[in-house]
């Protein structure tokens, strides 16, 4: 039975056992939420990447299932069920514990249903009706339209030093490294964009992490504009209730905190326990983002450690969602404030079946959107004239937490940090980063912006810095004018 058991919960192992599963000979309490948790993840994998990502079936099962280590059926049929016509995807018939459904819904991509909902669910889910932006992208120019006009190189940039570093990002020495696009962007044009088969300029694929670069900078605004204050307590309740809330540890923890990933909290997304206890349940089966953020102990005083927590992020975009007061604004505002300001048209952010966003990990674009939001920073917040972001939050953003200082001052505000000690790439340059190999560096002293998207697996280990390091073979001594700083 324990045979037969650890293989239908194969998915368990995607980040390792947990304390409980770790011996042969103690029980895994969590094992009904893993099978669940591993249901739902590939209802929203095959509901994203057909209806969201426009992939066929055949392309969802190589690569985005891919990671999965036993993946339900075969493109041929299986233990699922995909309706076309609501644009949904049914996992699994049984086994102990519910069927999990995703759902496309408009404006936010595949929702995740509850395990008691059915599709007949479907249209109490949340979605964005906002019309689109004005004007055809293929018409307006680059960045803000998709229009790009041919130019030569700057002289100082070899061409063929330039390939040999999309070569190196393509051609991988692992079969699991697989790079879907790669995109390089000097003083604001594109010098360089390539796409692997099956991908093109508008195919979306999933942020993962790199999402929660895109709630610090919506975080950012508010901060701005001095509805959040970033050393202010987070200023909501945890669960379960303190008898008095000015009693509660927690009260203590502020905006700093959880976006330099230091709250102090429980960890509940280490050693693979986001597939059984941790975020995975908010992300994969149905459960909501906002009251798992909120359902943990504090454990240390708030900024002394640092702990990688998708809910610290989603702490966050509670404050937030209440800063904004309602659910409509709360909504729009990423369109309205970020999107569609700087001419992401194919980003999609999307929500938990409570219409809370889930970004943290679920957002879907492509690479130039990516690009365009790099280039935000790169411009110093500023986009065509209109300063969207001030100069203080990138500088929060990119200054180390104060818990990983003495562990390599990698991390910022949701941002990733070159460490201390690498010295083969400007120590200027910062980094979103998502599993699965997504990323967006900026490079302020090179005036340079780099996105790679992958499906990797299995074995990863894309390295994004020395993928800078490749990309930055190709440029000469860049007159000083060009430059950023």
């Amino acid at each position: 039975m324990r045979k037969t058991l650890a293989t239908a919960l194969a998915g368990a192992a995607l980040l390792g056992a947990t304390g409980a599963a770790q011996s042969p000979d103690t029980y895994d309490y969590w094992q009904h939420q893993r099978l669940m948790v591993r249901y739902g993840q590939q209802a929203i994998f095959m509901c994203n990447g057909l209806f969201t990502s426009h992939r066929t079936l055949e392309q969802v099962y190589a690569q985005e299932l891919a990671f999965l280590p036993e993946p339900v059926g075969t493109p041929a049929g299986g233990d699922y069920t995909i309706d076309r016509e609501r644009r949904a995807v049914t996992i699994g018939a049984g086994h102990g514990v519910p069927q999990m459904r995703a759902a496309f819904r408009e404006g936010i991509g595949c929702v995740i249903l509850g395990p008691g909902q059915t599709l007949d669910d479907i249209d109490a889910l949340p979605v964005q009706t906002l019309a689109p932006p004005t004007g055809d992208p293929a018409a307006i120019p680059w960045p803000d339209g998709d229009l790009v006009t041919p130019q030569a190189l700057p002289s100082y940039i070899d061409e063929g030093a330039l390939q040999a570093a999309s070569d190196w990002s393509f051609e991988r020495e692992s079969p699991e490294q697989v790079t879907l696009s790669l995109l390089v962007v000097h003083r604001g044009a594109i010098v360089h964009e390539r796409y692997a088969p099956g991908v093109e300029m508008t195919t979306r694929t999933r942020t993962w992490s790199t999402a929660k670069s895109i709630a610090s900078t919506l975080i950012g605004m508010l901060v701005d504009e001095g509805k959040l204050g970033l050393d202010e307590p987070l200023g909501y309740d945890f669960f379960p209730q303190a008898a008095a809330a000015e009693h509660d540890p927690r009260a203590a923890i502020t905006l700093r905190h959880a976006l330099n990933m230091s709250s102090g909290l429980e960890p509940v997304d280490n050693s693979g326990r986001e597939y059984a206890i941790g975020s995975g349940l908010s992300y994969w089966a149905g459960a909501s983002s906002v009251v798992g953020a909120r359902s943990r102990g504090l454990i240390r005083k708030p900024g002394t450690n640092w702990d990688y927590e998708n809910y610290d992020t989603l702490l966050g975009v509670y404050a937030l969602k209440r800063a904004l007061g309602s659910a409509q604004a709360y909504l729009e505002f990423p369109r309205q404030r970020l999107l569609d300001r700087i001419g992401m048209r194919n980003t999609l952010l999307s929500t938990d079946r409570f219409g809370d966003f889930v970004l943290s990990s679920q957002v879907y674009t492509n690479a130039r959107d990516l690009a365009r939001f790099g280039l935000l920073y790169l411009q110093g917040g500023v986009w065509n004239g209109e300063r969207l972001v001030s100069r203080e939050w990138i500088d929060f953003v990119r200054t180390p937490a104060p818990a990983t200082r003495g562990r390599g001052s990698f991390y910022g505000g949701q941002f990733w940090l070159v460490p201390d000690g690498r010295t083969d790439v400007p120590g200027d340059a910062y980094s979103t980063s998502g599993n699965r190999g997504q990323y967006v560096v900026i490079v302020p002293s090179h005036d340079l912006v780099i996105v790679r998207r992958g499906l990797d697996y299995g074995r990863q280990g894309f390295d994004r810095w020395d993928m800078t390091r490749e990309v930055l073979e190709a440029f000469g001594k860049i007159p000083s004018e060009t430059q950023s700083g």
